[in-house]
């Protein structure tokens, strides 16, 4: 199997606390990488590097784990500017604009559904994201959610069921009947595309007891669940996810102090996702993630990318604004964005430099991952390493 040193690294984040300065990021300076296969097979001092097949000079750049984008809507038709238009000049932003998306993707082939799909994946990837988790939701029939999480299934293991994104328009005047159709025929047509099920438990989608319903259903059928959680308001749930040991509670934007202290208390099995795009995209209160971190709980940071309330599929930008507007550090949110999302997706192979990982990894033209936040909207990312293999 060929090998690859990566040389003359400035500033390595490993995202190992027992390797480099000792850090949550690890970090080494003047530090080399050696790829071998899809695997991290060593990682140190530039100047104790072993011998490889291939090399590629840093140049004193930055090297970073590759980014890990926990929670993000990929398949779809259409797109919603005027909806963002209207927002932008004054109209609210509510969970029923999803139906104009839903439309729009009942009435495309899957060949567009797909080349889509790519497209903001291959988009994603240019700005160093190594690992995506998408989801369903803009079908809501049995037909449309099953050949979305199909198409999903082909390009990332990282596929979440989620048929319960709003009330399907067919089912308007009957919610009941459509969550029996989500943990019935629905479900069994999905699972198997699928590793996870996700519920949007919020005021114009589902209440505490349909979530809890939907997700028993989807545990049962053997998804682990995720919870899209108190984002327009105060709900239940990032309770529901706690209780149910939910992989992640995502958007954590109106809490409580009990919702604050569960998550805290739930620190090594639910992770709070937080997705600034929404907020920026919506002019919506920020979460506070320094609540949550001086708490304990243990945060990640995703674009939550959708056409119709974060239509970016930027890390970068997102570790931007959670610095300038949620009160991270650098540190923090590059840590979110690589291991806390690798939590998120309770994958330990991804999200960090060490030997074993597989090989993903971004080169930042900037001697440090600080630039990241420090340089907004500059495209820093020059080279991506996914599955140890340079991306074109």
């Amino acid at each position: 199997m060929t090998t690859t040193a990566i040389t003359n690294i400035g500033s390595l984040v490993t995202n190992d606390p027992a390797q480099g300065d000792g850090t949550p990021l690890g970090i080494f300076q003047n530090a080399a990488v050696v790829i071998d296969g899809d695997r991290i097979a060593w990682v140190g001092p530039a100047d104790e590097a072993p011998a490889a097949d291939r090399a590629f000079n840093a140049n004193g750049r930055a090297v970073i784990p590759g980014f890990v984008d926990s929670h993000s809507h990929l398949v779809f038709a259409g797109d919603r500017t005027a909806e963002f238009n209207a927002r932008m000049s004054g109209s609210s932003y509510a969970a029923g604009g999803i139906r104009t998306t839903v439309a729009a993707t009942r009435a495309a082939t899957d060949a567009e559904l797909e080349a889509n799909l790519l497209r903001h994946l291959d988009e994603a990837r240019r700005q160093g994201t190594t690992t995506f988790e998408t989801k369903s939701g803009y079908g809501l029939t049995v037909a449309d959610e099953a050949r979305a999480l199909r198409i999903a299934a082909a390009h990332t293991e990282e596929v979440t069921y989620l048929g319960a994104h709003i009330v399907s328009p067919d089912y308007a005047d009957d919610p009941a009947g459509y969550v029996d159709l989500v943990t019935g025929d629905m479900l069994e047509a999905c699972a198997p595309y699928a590793r996870w099920v996700d519920v949007f438990c919020e005021k114009g989608a589902f209440d505490g007891e349909q979530a809890r319903a939907i997700l028993t259903a989807g545990a049962a059928a053997g998804l682990i669940p995720r919870v899209h959680a108190n984002q327009l308001s105060h709900g239940p749930g990032v309770q529901l996810a706690v209780e149910l040991e939910a992989a992640s509670a995502d958007h954590c934007t109106h809490l409580t102090d009990a919702d604050v202290d569960a998550l805290a208390q739930a620190a090594d099995t639910t992770v709070a996702t937080l997705l600034p795009g929404a907020e920026f995209s919506t002019r919506a209160q920020w979460p506070d993630a320094r609540r949550l971190i001086d708490a304990g709980a243990t945060v990640a940071l995703s674009t939550d990318c959708n056409p119709g309330s974060s239509y970016t599929s930027s890390m970068p930008f997102c570790i931007a604004l959670a610095v300038r507007d949620m009160r991270m550090t650098p540190d923090e949110a590059l840590w979110s964005a690589t291991a806390g999302g690798a939590r998120a997706l309770r994958r330990t192979d991804i999200g960090r430099i060490a030997p074993g990982a597989r090989a993903d990894l971004a080169l930042l033209d900037a001697p440090s991952h600080v630039h990241l936040a420090y340089r907004p909207g500059v495209p820093l990312v020059s080279a991506v390493w996914q599955k140890g293999v340079r991306a074109h």
